[in-house]
């Protein structure tokens, strides 16, 4: 029975499983590392040790998170050698820059300025400490800015000649970098990033709240999450329209898996839910919005959107995985935006951090980016078959030839590893919140006002 497994899938669970584990963290480290830059640069400014006391606790949660981003990505990376090799010969000289690039001009960055970060308070001047949390959280960019460019091009490949044996070499790097997705990709994923972010901070102010602990530090963390809220998840909303609209022009079998089209049509409706029946090629049960498909992919009531028909069966997705993927990560990011509401509605009231429910929501909502971060590659990766590099190269042309039991026991083996390394991380960094910010220690001598902030400060 072991015999007859399938590489290609367990291949294709495999890194789903370790890229799925792997996104959470450099999704929340993108965010943290800023919104740790303005919290400090707040204390700069104002004097007030909350500030400072908000940041020290929070530093330490971001040196865990970061080590296990580091250690999950290794991991991942491995993969392209072990599971993935015959997709590493081929796109190798195309590939193996744009990590390399990743390494020497983040990576290396990153790694260089943390340790300033964590151990430098009394150590080194104020400007030389903030200075190196600026340069951290501008590697976390640059680190998105790579590998987002390579995972781009995998959905908009360009740049590249075919040679002989299959292999792919650069003809222009400018256009491989800048592929005609990635400006979108990389835009929604660091705006998800900072969402994420924002309602794991909102969680924690919240949870301080509704416990009236450290509630100084509460209403920093919580103004500041709720000013994202207000302001980001919109645009987020905005940007995610302008990725669809250029992933319908270079993927449109995707976006018509992604709205459970089977037939062209004009004028298509919006399905809010149904299931995809890839066999009998019909969305069943599905709760419609006459034409709104239509207006949301071509801005026409009357446009036309392509059904998956057009395409023959072996070129079409997971339609089912797309469907429901994409749902959830819009619904997350809708919640996202009544979060925003509310939070603007109880500003103006004056109780934005006196409202018990709020709190409890924001609570709830604490997961909520590493959902819809999680959905959302989903969506791209799964969406993408069954080409690993689209139009080019298909996955189950890029398997390596490893037994499927192999494979499995691989996996076996990551799961029961991942559980172990990073559940004990996880309880650290619940440990860390438990315990709260820190008002023992002061850096720099400096005992200034400990008043709690305004939330006009925080603007």
């Amino acid at each position: 029975m072991l015999e007859n497994l399938d590489p290609v899938l367990l291949a294709r669970i495999q890194f789903t499983f370790t890229i799925a584990f792997h996104i959470i963290f450099p999704a929340f480290t993108i965010g943290l590392a800023s919104w740790l830059a303005v919290v400090e640069w707040r204390w700069l400014k104002t004097g007030n040790n909350v500030y400072q006391e908000v940041y020290r606790m929070w530093v330490k949660i971001f040196a865990v998170t970061f080590g296990m981003g580091v250690v999950s990505g290794v991991v991942m990376s491995f993969q392209f050698g072990t599971n993935w090799s015959i997709f590493s010969d081929k796109v190798g000289n195309i590939f193996g820059p744009l990590l390399g690039f990743e390494v020497l001009t983040a990576f290396f960055l990153e790694a260089s300025f943390l340790g300033i970060m964590l151990f430098g308070w009394n150590r080194v001047s104020r400007k030389m400490h903030f200075a190196s949390t600026i340069i951290v959280a501008s590697g976390t960019l640059i680190s998105a800015f790579w590998i987002l460019s390579a995972n781009s091009w995998m959905q908009t490949p360009q740049g590249f000649r075919l040679g002989e044996h299959g292999l792919l070499y650069p003809t222009n790097w400018l256009q491989i970098i800048f592929n005609p997705s990635f400006p979108y990709r990389f835009m929604h994923m660091v705006t998800a990033a900072y969402l994420t972010t924002a309602f794991v901070v909102a969680g924690v102010g919240a949870y301080y709240l509704w416990r009236k602990l450290h509630v100084s530090h509460a209403r920093v963390m919580f103004g500041m999450a709720m000013i994202m809220a207000i302001f980001v998840a919109p645009f987020q909303l905005v940007v995610g329209d302008l990725h669809g609209l250029n992933t319908l022009e270079h993927q449109p079998a995707k976006v018509s898996a992604m709205e459970g089209i089977w037939e062209t049509e004009r004028g298509a409706a919006l399905k809010l839910f149904g299931w995809p029946d890839q066999e009998e090629e019909k969305t069943k049960y599905a709760v419609e919005i006459p034409k709104l498909s239509s207006l949301i992919l071509t801005h026409d009531l009357d446009g036309e959107v392509k059904g998956l028909k057009e395409w023959p069966k072996e070129e079409r997705p997971p339609v089912a995985w797309v469907f429901w993927s994409f749902r959830i990560m819009v619904g997350v990011g809708l919640l996202m935006i009544l979060t925003g509401v509310f939070a603007a509605v109880l500003f103006f009231r004056k109780k934005l951090f006196d409202t018990r429910w709020f709190q409890l929501w924001c609570m709830a909502l604490t997961p909520a980016g590493f959902i819809a971060v999680i959905a959302g590659w989903f969506v791209t990766e799964i969406g993408r078959q069954p080409y690993v590099a689209y139009g080019v190269i298909r996955t189950a042309e890029s398997v390596s030839p490893v037994p499927g039991p192999h494979i499995a026991l691989s996996l076996l083996a990551f799961i029961v590893t991942y559980i172990f390394i990073f559940g004990a991380g996880s309880y650290y960094i619940l440990r860390l919140i438990a315990k709260g910010p820190s008002t023992e220690e002061k850096a720099y001598g400096d005992h200034g006002v400990d008043e709690p902030p305004l939330v006009t400060d925080m603007v």
